[in-house]
C-alpha cells in the first residue's frame, strides 16, 4: 500500500502484568501489505473463536481480565491490534484511519485466519467495527459478548462524546495511561504504563487522535449505511447466543445508549450492570466473562 508507518519496539511490551500470551503477527494481510498486524491467538486451534476487539486508545491488553476465563473454558482467543494501536504498525498520516480502512482489516483478518465459530467480544470501537461483521461474514459469526459500545447510525453524540472528541483534537498528544487511570482507578502502574506501552512519541498517536473524530454522528459519514444493514441482521437474522454488560458509569456509552442496543439485538437476554464499571467495562471482565459463560451454559 505504500502507507508510512511507525513499529513501537517490542521491548517496551516486556514483562507486561497478566500478559504472557505470545505475539503474532501478519505481514501479507491482503489489501495490507506492508503494514505488520499483531493479534494473540491462544486455546485449541479447532475450538470456537472468541474474537476480541478492542476500543480506542487501547489495544488486545485490555481482555486480559477475560481471556484466563474463555480459555479455561476451552475457547479459542483471538485478539487483534488495529492498526495504529498496541504492537501493529502505526502510519503516521492521519489521513490513512477511516472506518472502512479498520473495517476492511477486520473483514481481511478473519479470512486469512479462515475464523469460524466466531463469538464477538466487543466495546467502544470494536462493536462500531464489530457489529458490521456479519453483514460481510454471516456465516462465520455464531455469538455476541457486547459491552459499552453501539450502532454507528449517524445520531446526534452526547455531550459526553463532544466534550471527548473536542478534548482528543485539541490534546494530539494525550496521556493514554493516564486517561486508563482516571477512568479505572484500580490499575496499578505497571498496567498503566502497558497503555502507554504502544505510544513513546505523539506521531505514533496518529490512531487515537483519529477515532474520537471518525465516529459517525451525522448520516452522511462513512460507516452509517453499513452500520444500519448491521442493525436489520442483528435485529431479524441473529440466531446465536448473546449476552450484553454495562458499565454504569460511563458518560459516554451508558445506559441510554446500551438500552438501545440491546433492544437490537435479537433475544439477548436482560443485561448485567456492573456498577462500579465505567467505560472500560474489560478491567471487570472476569466477572462479566464468567456470568456470559455460565448464562450460555443454562
Amino acid at each position: 500500500m505504500g502507507i508510512e508507518a511507525l513499529r513501537t519496539d517490542d521491548r517496551r511490551f516486556d514483562d507486561l502484568p497478566d500478559w504472557p500470551y505470545s505475539p503474532h503477527y501478519l505481514e501479507d494481510l491482503p489489501g495490507y501489505e506492508g503494514l505488520r498486524l499483531h493479534y494473540i491467538d491462544e486455546g485449541p486451534p479447532d475450538a470456537e473463536v472468541m474474537l476480541c476487539l478492542h476500543g480506542e486508545p487501547t489495544w488486545a491488553y485490555l481482555f486480559r481480565r477475560m481471556i484466563p476465563v474463555f480459555l479455561e473454558a476451552g475457547y479459542r482467543v483471538v485478539a487483534p491490534d488495529y492498526f495504529g494501536f498496541g504492537r501493529s504498525d502505526k502510519p503516521v498520516d492521519d489521513a490513512v484511519f477511516t472506518f472502512d480502512f479498520h473495517r476492511d482489516a477486520l473483514i481481511a483478518f478473519v479470512e486469512h485466519l479462515d475464523l469460524s465459530e466466531i463469538t464477538l467480544v466487543v466495546q467502544d470501537w470494536g462493536g462500531l467495527l464489530g457489529l458490521t461483521l456479519p453483514v460481510a461474514i454471516p456465516d462465520r459469526i455464531s455469538g455476541l459478548l457486547i459491552m459499552n459500545t453501539g450502532f454507528a447510525v449517524g445520531v446526534e453524540p452526547s455531550e459526553g462524546f463532544i466534550a471527548w472528541r473536542d478534548y482528543v483534537a485539541k490534546t494530539p498528544d494525550f496521556a493514554v495511561g493516564r486517561l486508563m487511570r482516571q477512568t479505572v482507578p484500580h490499575l496499578s502502574p505497571e498496567e498503566v504504563a502497558a497503555y502507554d506501552a504502544p505510544f513513546p512519541t505523539p506521531e505514533h498517536k496518529a490512531g487515537v487522535r483519529t477515532f474520537p473524530a471518525l465516529v459517525p454522528t451525522d448520516p452522511s459519514m462513512a460507516g452509517v449505511e453499513v452500520s444500519r444493514e448491521a442493525i436489520k441482521w442483528w435485529s431479524e437474522e441473529f440466531e446465536g447466543h448473546s449476552f450484553m454488560a454495562i458499565g454504569m458509569t460511563d458518560p459516554v456509552l451508558g445506559p441510554p445508549v446500551m438500552e438501545r442496543v440491546h433492544r437490537a439485538i435479537r433475544n439477548c437476554p436482560e443485561p448485567m450492570r456492573v456498577e462500579e464499571a465505567g467505560h472500560f467495562v474489560q478491567e471487570w471482565g472476569e466477572q462479566v466473562a464468567r456470568a456470559a459463560l455460565a448464562a450460555w451454559d443454562d
